[in-house]
């Protein structure tokens, strides 16, 4: 299995801690946040990385070269044109050839053990892909998912609005004490997933969104397998976020 990490935005949240490196690379307890991913991944048994670059590529670049230091190839493409989460895993598409990968957004932490989870509950029936998520969250910042029985997903909605919702709770998918379930944003996908991705249109967003090829999937009955997160989660968005990972290092309290 190989690995895709998304590193190519520049984390315009952060402010001037991006101005000359991007968000990925930020420190957190003495690493860049990329080292932390990188690091799980490497624990999950993956065998190859692609870190799709973007703001500031060279300091990814530089920093982890071919991958040697950490006894894994690391290989690199740029993304030129920032137009959405949709399009930019197809810039792997020959890394990965034939391969199922584990896709992470690049300022996502999780606690290590959580990709080799990943691959256990994958390998556990005939999936065409796997997503991860977590509750607490909310959802019209990130999107919310359904799920069957078998926790295989149904639906997903994007950064739902407010009346989204309330259609959600009338047509009875959300219930009162039952858990909502936000998108975690680190995935496992076969290569089939960039059928989906080349047919995708700009959303309302005016982007090509990763979730809408994911709920194509599911309408053209492709399974995708749901895992729930546990222990942390955290997307490091903004300098609060991460001012308290810092400060939870200073108590030793870890990822």
């Amino acid at each position: 299995m190989k690995a895709i990490i998304l590193a190519a935005g520049k984390g315009t949240r952060m402010g001037e801690l991006t101005a000359a490196v991007p968000k990925p690379m930020l420190p957190v307890q003495g690493q860049p946040i990329l080292e932390h991913i990188i690091k799980g991944l490497i624990g999950a048994g993956v065998d190859g990385i692609c870190i799709i670059t973007g703001w500031k590529a060279e300091v990814v670049e530089s920093y982890f070269g071919d991958g040697s230091r950490w006894k894994i190839p690391i290989h690199y493409v740029r993304q030129l044109v920032q137009d959405g989460t949709g399009k930019a895993p197809e810039l792997a598409k020959e890394f990965v050839r034939n391969d199922s990968f584990i896709l992470t957004y690049g300022d996502i932490l999780v606690p290590p053990r959580t990709y080799q989870d990943m691959v256990h509950r994958f390998e556990e029936g005939t999936f065409s892909g796997l997503l991860t998520v977590t509750e607490g969250e909310d959802v019209t910042k990130g999107g919310i998912n359904f799920f069957d029985r078998e926790f295989c997903l149904t639906r997903l909605v994007e950064k739902p609005s407010l009346g989204q919702i309330e259609a959600l709770r009338t047509e009875g998918l959300l219930k009162d004490g039952d858990p909502v379930y936000y998108n975690a944003g680190i995935y496992i996908f076969k290569p089939i997933l960039f059928e989906f991705t080349a047919r995708l249109e700009k959303s309302p967003r005016d982007e090509y969104e990763l979730t809408d090829a994911i709920q194509a999937m599911v309408e053209e009955g492709r399974t995708i397998a749901g895992h729930a997160i546990t222990g942390r989660w955290v997307d490091v968005r903004d300098p609060q976020v991460l001012a308290r990972l810092e400060q939870d290092s200073a108590l030793g309290s870890g990822l």
